[in-house]
């Protein structure tokens, strides 16, 4: 399927999961990293997946990212049934639905902190010719100004090179924000401050899913998800 099929979903939820499940064999053992998840995930809301390494935070993130695919199930994002979508149609989902933050922060080391922001934009629509504006506005907007937007990652500090990889993130102005362990490099003044922006990317309306053990955030979520073991054991907000 190379063309985004458009999927019926309820008006309050941008993701629906249903009976997800993700398996993988390691050590001779069937590892269940997401076991049976059901659950829905309302617009414009800053939720929170919590739990120790190896509870499957991290692996429900990949799947609705489409970085990883399901075992059995369905995971349906904004219209988009996600296990189904394969070849350019997919490369098009990741690029125009979701937005990654990761830990490590992902630039690319011999690239601008300027190109980081524009890459995005730039294999969506290499014809934009706003992308340099667009990406400089995004810059601006996470506090990383124009003299240091022609800073290489190395030449940024962990903070700043975070704030560049949300600036990415929203280079092609997705609905959902997928944050893994986000603070995880950072010290508690700078991890404040990214979960400070992330909370407000859902005044845009966006829905900001991250993976975290921050205290700060959690108590900044507008929902808190507990996962054990693959399993979502407790839900609260």
């Amino acid at each position: 399927m190379n063309n985004v099929e458009t999927v019926k979903q309820s008006a309050g939820n941008i993701i629906e999961i249903k009976g997800l499940e993700k398996h993988f064999r390691s050590g001779g053992n069937d590892v269940k990293a997401v076991d049976g998840v059901t659950i829905g995930f309302p617009r414009g809301k800053m939720i929170a997946l919590r739990g120790s390494s190896g509870s499957g935070k991290t692996t429900l993130l990949n799947l609705i990212g489409a970085l990883d695919r399901p075992t059995s199930g369905s995971i349906i994002v904004d219209g988009v049934d996600v296990s189904k979508v394969n070849g350019n149609a997919e490369v098009k989902y990741r690029l125009k639905k979701v937005g990654f933050v990761f830990q490590s922060y992902c630039l690319i080391p011999n690239l601008s902190a300027l190109e980081n922001a524009m890459m995005p934009i730039e294999l969506l629509n290499p014809k934009d010719k706003e992308r340099v504006e667009k990406a400089q506005k995004l810059l601006e907007r996470v506090g990383i100004d124009r003299t240091r937007q022609v800073r290489s990652p190395a030449k940024l500090s962990g903070g700043e090179q975070q704030r560049v990889a949300i600036a990415r993130a929203l280079a092609n102005d997705p609905p959902i924000i997928l944050a893994d362990e986000p603070t995880g490099n950072l010290d508690s003044k700078n991890g404040k401050r990214i979960v400070e922006l992330l909370r407000s990317l859902t005044k845009d309306g966006k829905t900001v899913l991250i993976a975290t053990h921050d205290a700060d955030i959690a108590a900044s979520a507008d929902i808190k998800i507990e996962m054990v073991d693959g399993k979502i054991v407790s839900t609260a907000g």
